[in-house]
Parts: structure tokens; C-alpha cells; sequence
């Protein structure tokens, strides 16, 4: 496929260009790239502490709140920001737009690798605190839900960065939608919580598959990923494979207008 080629024959020039646009989120501040690990790391924190201490949450399930809690909040915190970020990639490089041999594609794998930095980073975070609880995770399922992370954020925003960059006002909506989303999915609420008529509406949603996927890999019993005879990983696969190719048509066939309309 023409973007694959494209972004193996740049994947040197988006490492260095993210790891650029890292640095420069805070270029004007003293602490520089901590405060990209320090603001969400104090909003997860700040969670934990108003849930379980506060609130007295106290648990989900058999696990402590905070094990089951910092794997989906990470895994989330990752996504929402990539997704954000990288959606709004092209108008924030609108100068590479407009140089005609540079690779347009690459664009939101830019602000992707910038985001990953601090993804790594939280995941790291609660991978540790688990580990303090003796809940050491199945790196295996650790990777693998990387992996559909990964590919999940790069087909979604093949198409909401295109759409962006058409239509400036989408960018707005997106905020809004992923503030639902993160509402919708159970990353501060547990599935058990919901009726079984309704359960596999909510498994069936990619955000929940991701979010679902990561914190069980802390845990023992089965998981979203093998449920049902993998159930809904096909249907996580199906719709991230849809989504991409939707996505890529419309990337597509509106990028020779870009450098117009920028």
C-alpha cells in the first residue's frame, strides 16, 4: 500500500521531526519536555486520590482501585492526546504543506511519535505501580494492545486529519467526541456496572477493546481480547481496518488541496 511505503521510506525523518515537535510543545517554559510528563502524570494521580481515597472507590472488583484503574487511564491518555494532536497535525505544519517534495503522509505520524514520548511514559507508570501491588502484567498482551493502539490512532486520524484541515471547525467537534468518549468508555466506571443487554454495545466500542485489553493484561481472568472465541477483536479489527481505508481514500484525494487551503 502507497502510505506504508511512504511512511517506511520517512520512518527516520518522523522519528526525528517528533521528537522535535516534543521538545518545542515547551520550548518557552524553564522546565522544558517535563511538563509533558508532569501534567498528566499529576492528572492520573489526582484521579487515583479523589476515587479511591476521597470517594473511598476503594476497589474494583478483587483488584486495588489503583491497579485497575492507572492501566486504562494511561492507555487512554495516550490515545485521546495522539488522536488530538495528530488530527490537527497538518494545519500546525502547514509550512511542509507547502513544500512541494516533502511527504505529506508522514504529517500525523509526526505528532503521533511526539505523543508517544509521554504514552510510553504513563504506561511505564502504572505498569511500576502495579507491579509495587504484585500485579505483574502479561507483556505479551502489554505489546499486542500497543500495537492495535497504534494502528488504531494512525487509521483514525488518516481521516480526521484530512477532514481538520478541510474543515477547521471539525477539530472543535473532535473535542467534544472525545470528551464522550471518555465518558463512554469504562475507564473510570467498571463494565460490570452495565446491564448484560447492553455489554456488548459498550465491548464492541474500539476505545473500550483498547482500555479493557491493556488492564487485563494485569489480571488473571479472561479477556476482551479472547472473549466469546475473540469476538471482539475481530470486530476491533474490522472497524480499524474500515475506518483506514475510509480514511486513506479521503486522505487521498483531498491532500492536492492542502497547500490551497492553508
Amino acid at each position: 500500500m502507497e502510505f506504508l511505503k511512504i511512511l517506511f521510506e520517512n520512518r527516520k525523518l518522523a522519528i526525528k521531526l517528533g521528537k522535535n515537535d516534543f521538545r518545542n510543545r515547551f520550548a518557552n517554559t524553564s522546565l522544558g519536555s517535563v511538563w509533558g510528563f508532569a501534567q498528566p502524570f499529576v492528572f492520573m494521580i489526582t484521579y487515583v486520590i479523589v476515587f479511591q481515597y476521597i470517594l473511598k472507590t476503594g476497589s474494583a472488583g478483587n483488584y486495588p482501585y489503583v491497579v485497575w484503574f492507572l492501566p486504562g487511564m494511561s492507555i487512554w491518555l495516550f490515545c485521546s492526546d495522539a488522536i488530538l494532536t495528530a488530527s490537527n497535525s497538518i494545519r500546525n505544519y502547514s509550512y511542509l504543506v507547502k513544500k512541494v517534495v516533502f511527504p505529506v503522509d508522514i504529517i500525523p505520524i509526526i505528532s503521533l511519535t511526539s505523543s508517544t514520548f509521554v504514552g510510553l511514559f504513563l504506561i511505564a507508570i502504572a505498569i511500576i505501580v502495579s507491579s509495587i501491588f504484585g500485579y505483574i502484567p502479561n507483556f505479551l498482551n502489554v505489546i499486542y494492545i500497543l500495537f492495535c493502539l497504534l494502528c488504531f490512532i494512525i487509521a483514525f486520524t488518516r481521516f480526521t486529519s484530512a477532514l481538520t484541515t478541510l474543515v477547521p471547525d471539525f477539530a472543535q467537534l473532535l473535542n467534544i467526541v472525545i470528551q464522550l468518549c471518555m465518558w463512554f468508555t469504562p475507564i473510570v466506571w467498571n463494565l460490570d456496572m452495565i446491564s448484560d443487554k447492553y455489554i456488548n454495545i459498550f465491548k464492541a466500542f474500539p476505545f473500550t477493546y483498547l482500555v479493557e485489553g491493556f488492564r487485563q493484561a494485569f489480571m488473571e481472568n479472561s479477556t476482551i481480547i479472547t472473549d466469546n472465541n475473540g469476538m471482539f477483536t475481530i470486530i476491533f479489527w474490522v472497524i480499524t481496518i474500515f475506518i483506514f481505508a475510509w480514511g486513506n481514500a479521503i486522505f487521498k484525494k483531498s491532500k492536492k488541496d492542502f497547500a490551497d487551503i492553508l
